[in-house]
C-alpha cells in the first residue's frame, strides 16, 4: 500500500490476516504491518501457550486472565473462547498495536469477555484491574507471558507486574523460545528474578516446532526451534514457612 502526498511517496506497513486453526474452529487473526515492537509476528510462544490452554481449559474457564506483551493476542482470544470470565489483553500503548488487538477481538467469533488496553510493564495497573469483577480483589487468576524473555532489561518490570497482579492461588504461564541461543542464560535469568520475588517456578513443557522462525539467524537451529513452558505461582503456606526457616 502506498500513500502519496505531492511528490513524496511513503510506503505504509501492510497488515496480514490469517485463519488460525483451533479445536473450537478457525480464528481470524490480523497481524500489524512491520512494527519496531515486534508485534507483526505470530510468535512460537503464543502458538504453544494457546495449545496448552486448549488442552487444559480448566486454567481459564470461569477465570480472570491478563496477557502481557500480547502482539496479536492469540492466547487471549483462545482463553475467551474457552469461557474465561474476563480477559484483559495488553501490549505497549502504541495505537497500531492496541487498535489491532481490538480488531482481532471484534472479529473473533465467540471471544467472550475480552478487552484490550495499552500497558507499560511495571507501571500503574489501575486501567487493567478496573475491568475485573469486584470480587477479584484487583488481581488475576492467570497471567500469560508469551515470548517476552528476550527483553532482558525488562525482566524486573515483568516480575513486578506478575507479583502485583497475580492473586493468591493464581498462576502465570511463561512460554518462550531462545531465538538467540547464545543468550539463553540471560533469558533464564528471568526465573531467578521470579524466585527472588518469592514465586515458585515449575517447568511444564519443552516442545520443538517444525522449523525455526527466523531462518537467516545464527545459532543452534534445534535450540531456536524449541519452546520452553514454565508456570509461576505463589508457594503454599507451609512451603513458604519451610523456606523461611
Amino acid at each position: 500500500i502506498e500513500a502519496v502526498t505531492g511528490v513524496q511517496t511513503c510506503a505504509l506497513p501492510i497488515s496480514t490476516t490469517l485463519s488460525y486453526p483451533t479445536p473450537s474452529g478457525p480464528l481470524t487473526l490480523r497481524l500489524v504491518g512491520h512494527n519496531p515492537l515486534w508485534g507483526h509476528h505470530l510468535w512460537n510462544g503464543a502458538r504453544i501457550v494457546s495449545t496448552y490452554l486448549e488442552t487444559t481449559p480448566s486454567l481459564v474457564a470461569g477465570k480472570t486472565v491478563l496477557e502481557l506483551g500480547a502482539g496479536a493476542g492469540l492466547p487471549s482470544l483462545v482463553a475467551g473462547r474457552l469461557g474465561a470470565k474476563r480477559v484483559v489483553v495488553t501490549d505497549y500503548p502504541d495505537n497500531s498495536l492496541i487498535e489491532n488487538l481490538r480488531w482481532n477481538i471484534e472479529h473473533c467469533e465467540g471471544a467472550g469477555e475480552v478487552v484490550a488496553e495499552g500497558y507499560l510493564w511495571g507501571a500503574d495497573s489501575a486501567a487493567l484491574v478496573a475491568h475485573l469483577p469486584a470480587e477479584s480483589g484487583g488481581k488475576f487468576d492467570l497471567l500469560i507471558l508469551a515470548d517476552l524473555l528476550f527483553n532482558h532489561s525488562e525482566h524486573a518490570k515483568l516480575v513486578a507486574s506478575v507479583v502485583e497482579m497475580m492473586k493468591p492461588g493464581g498462576k502465570a504461564l511463561v512460554f518462550f523460545t531462545p531465538y538467540r541461543p547464545w543468550l539463553f542464560e540471560a533469558d533464564m535469568a528471568f526465573f531467578e528474578g521470579a524466585r527472588g520475588a518469592g514465586l515458585r517456578v515449575e517447568k511444564v513443557l519443552e516442545e520443538k516446532m517444525e522449523r525455526v522462525m527466523f531462518e537467516e539467524d545464527r545459532g543452534d537451529e534445534e535450540v531456536r526451534k524449541t519452546v520452553f513452558g514454565y508456570v509461576l505461582s505463589w508457594p503454599e503456606e507451609g512451603e513458604a514457612e519451610a523456606k523461611a526457616e
